[in-house]
């Protein structure tokens, strides 16, 4: 059922436009049903996010790239930041054009049904479309976003407030499944599991929690002592992973998808070298052997010019491993690995009194298990037991920072934020690009905003600072 579902998009478009009463009372269509369907629409509403999440725009052609997960081998001028005000609209017109309408849409049609179920997924995933908006631009319309009748021109909410606005949506939506009213019909997620998503929501809470501790550190561990006295819990196991299982062509993962038409992408230098230096045997999943196959694992380095990017050579270079390139690969939005490794960050921090090297540990293995690797208990505790690799509990930003920019490998967009909130693994940028030896650190605004928000996106400029890939977000502290 689940991808069956992922076969009837273009219901969408009837479900959207019911977002708009206007247009309804002139555009009515005699053959429609009148009461919008929000099992469809809650299925494509998802699988329109996650695919802008996982996808080129937003992942492949920008904060992998920022990561030094992957790299351009042709076509270099994003690897070397060379970006315009049109760059950046994919997550953004995503997001305020089809995520969270839909998942407003979804709310409303859950209180009209009775059905809380829906109430609570739309509210948790919307939640999260709200936090990578705000982690990738920072101040971002949130208070007034969605509501077009009222707001055309929606006022831009500081970063500190979006996240705290997004914490009290999540235990909403919390509350709304803890009603158990109905279930949510088309979730492509967790399959309609309110013990999924409450797992989810809390973990999503956790993320925040650490997002914020090194600026509001009181609230970050008032967010977590508030989970435990619930008596909340997260994801705990890698079957339980908030992700997006797609099927074949044409309803593929986005990259597989993009590798069926192009060849501009290749595995980063920084991870291979990183990898191979730990003899990590995720090496052979995150990458695939070079076509000339005595050479193994090369990766191009970031920022390379599209002549030295030549020099290496297409067959010369790594492509993402066969994993990530098949299209049933799923998109991970919140895996296991990385709530061990914030349950983990948070007892170093002292908000908790778990221990933090066991956590790490467990972290690292569960991010082997992921892939599978599981059958690898003893190379594991080799691994484990490296010095490069043992956790250091007077640099824990360090340990777990180096070792989570590796287990998020793929998801462009968090392993970008958490690079930039820990501050490791320490990234150089390539004396070609064309920030002054800086990476980026937030996306520019749509250039869009300027034309049809202007006082508002002035507003925010003043506030969060200039317009600028180098401008430093709230959250991101050191």
């Amino acid at each position: 059922m689940k991808n069956k579902k992922l076969y009837i998009l273009a219901i969408l478009a009837i479900a959207f436009s019911s977002c708009n009463k206007e247009l309804d009372e002139v555009n009515i269509n005699p053959n429609a049903p009148e009461i919008p369907v929000p099992d469809y629409l809650l299925t494509g509403t998802t699988k329109a996010t996650v695919d802008a999440y996982w996808g080129v725009a937003n992942n492949m052609n920008s904060s992998l790239l920022f990561a030094q997960h992957w790299a351009k081998v042709q076509y270099t001028e994003e690897d070397r930041f060379i970006y315009s005000n049109s760059s950046f609209t994919s997550l953004w017109s995503t997001a305020y054009a089809q995520s969270i309408p839909g998942y407003n849409k979804i709310i409303e049609l859950g209180d009209a049904q009775g059905n809380s179920g829906y109430k609570g997924v739309a509210l948790i995933l919307r939640s999260w479309v709200f936090l990578l908006l705000t982690d990738a631009y920072g101040d971002i319309p949130y208070s007034q976003a969605g509501k077009i009748k009222q707001f055309i021109t929606p006022v831009y909410d500081k970063q500190k407030d979006v996240y705290y606005g997004i914490l009290e949506d999540l235990k909403s939506g919390q509350k709304a499944l803890n009603l158990n009213t109905g279930n949510a019909s088309g979730d492509i997620i967790y399959s309609g599991s309110t013990a999924g998503w409450q797992k989810f929501a809390n973990s999503l809470r956790l993320r925040i929690a650490l997002h914020i501790a090194d600026k509001e550190p009181a609230k970050a561990k008032q967010i977590i002592d508030e989970i435990k006295a619930e008596g909340g819990q997260f994801i705990s196991s890698n079957l339980e992973n908030a992700k997006l299982d797609y099927d074949a062509s044409p309803q593929q993962n986005p990259v597989a998808a993009s590798f069926e038409t192009r060849n501009d992408y290749r595995i980063s230098k920084t991870i291979v070298d990183r990898l191979k230096a730990l003899d990590d045997a995720r090496l052979p999943i995150y990458a695939s052997k070079t076509e000339n196959a005595p050479q193994g694992y090369v990766g191009i380095p970031n920022g390379s010019t599209n002549s030295e990017a030549s020099e290496i050579g297409l067959a010369n270079s790594s492509k993402p491993g066969a994993y990530f390139l098949d299209p049933k690969a799923p998109a991970v939005i919140l895996s296991y690995a990385e709530v061990l490794f914030d349950r983990a960050e948070a007892a170093a921090r002292g908000f908790t009194t778990e221990n933090a090297e066991d956590l790490y540990k467990q972290a690292i293995t569960a991010s082997y298990a992921q892939y599978g690797l599981n059958n690898l208990n003893s190379n594991i505790e080799v691994y484990l037991n490296r010095a490069v690799v043992q956790y250091d509990p007077s640099n824990y930003k360090k340990s777990i920072g180096e070792q989570k920019w590796i287990a998020l490998f793929g998801q462009g967009l968090e392993a970008w934020t958490e690079q930039r909130r820990l501050d490791y693994p320490q990234l150089t940028a390539s004396v070609n690009t064309v920030l002054n030896g800086k990476i980026p650190v937030r996306f520019i605004y749509p250039g869009t905003e300027q034309s049809l928000n202007g006082q508002n996106y002035k507003n925010a400029v003043s506030s969060q600072g200039a317009d600028l890939l180098t401008t430093k977000l709230w959250f991101d502290a050191f």
